[in-house]
Parts: C-alpha cells; sequence; structure tokens
C-alpha cells in the first residue's frame, strides 16, 4: 500500500502528446498525454520554488509548493465559496421562480432585481461546481512557466 509521506505531496508532470478536436456538430475533444509521477516536499514555512523534469522532453519545470497549512486552508476557502454559491443560486432561484410565476396588473412591469436574479442563477449554476471541485483537487503546487511559447506540460495532483 503506498502512503503518502508526511510533509510531501505527490504531483504528476504530464507532457501533452496531442489535443485533437473532431465532429462539426457533435464535438469531441480527445487528449493523449504521458505523466512522471513526482514526490516533493513541502516547505516548512511560506513557498518554495522546486524544479521538476519533464519525462519525454526533459524540459525542466518550475512549480511552486506551499505548506500543507496553507493549501488545506485555501481548500477550505475555496468549499466555503462553493457553499455560498450554492445557497445563493437556491435563493437567486426562488425568487425568479416566484416573481416570474406571478401575474401583473395591466401597465406593471417586474421588480428591478428579477433581471438580477435570473443573471445570478446563471451565473452560480456554473460557478458552484467549479469552486467544489476546485476545494476537492486543490493541492497546493501551481505550475509557474512552460518552456515553450505553447503549453504542452500541466501539473495535475494524483488521484489515488
Amino acid at each position: 500500500m503506498n502512503r503518502p509521506i508526511p510533509g510531501t505531496v505527490e504531483v504528476a508532470v504530464r507532457h501533452i502528446l496531442s489535443d485533437k478536436v473532431t465532429g462539426f456538430l457533435a464535438r469531441t475533444r480527445r487528449i493523449t498525454w504521458k505523466d512522471g509521477v513526482f514526490r516533493v516536499r513541502r516547505p516548512q514555512s511560506g513557498k518554495q520554488t522546486v524544479e521538476l523534469t519533464c519525462p519525454v522532453c526533459d524540459a525542466s519545470l518550475l512549480a511552486e509548493v506551499r505548506t500543507e497549512a496553507r493549501a488545506r486552508r485555501t481548500r477550505a476557502v475555496f468549499g466555503v465559496l462553493a457553499a455560498l454559491c450554492a445557497i445563493a443560486f437556491l435563493t437567486a432561484l426562488a425568487y425568479a421562480v416566484h416573481e416570474g410565476g406571478r401575474t401583473l396588473p395591466e401597465g406593471q412591469s417586474l421588480p428591478a432585481l428579477f433581471p438580477v436574479s435570473v443573471v445570478s442563477v446563471f451565473v452560480t449554476f456554473a460557478v458552484t461546481p467549479a469552486l467544489a471541485i476546485r476545494s476537492r483537487v486543490y493541492n497546493g503546487v501551481s505550475l509557474l512557466d512552460a518552456p515553450t511559447p505553447r503549453r504542452r506540460h500541466a501539473i495535475r495532483p494524483v488521484k489515488r
């Protein structure tokens, strides 16, 4: 069994081999890559820059590693923001359904908050899952630069 070592984080450096989009009406995107798994030591405080090597092209990549406490705090912030967006989504949806379903007398218009609630329903519908996924996946490691103008590398957390 591969247990995590305290004070370290596992990341995968992916070299993107191909990125193809096919189809006209139903578009399909197919990405192939080769990755190498690295175990990176977390700093005691602040953030630290580490150098990783691509397993395919031997390019040197710089990644920034944050402390475990900072990564945990950032994950918690993303989770709280996702929960607040979910509450805002449900509240705005209930208000939009309530106000939009009313019949109004001749010459009277909907309240000014109705368009705001409709826009917030659409925005929070997209943002809530993105924040929830980000709160689950964030590990405190980010890629600082890529060696080529077209970005051919990515750093991802290792799935267990």
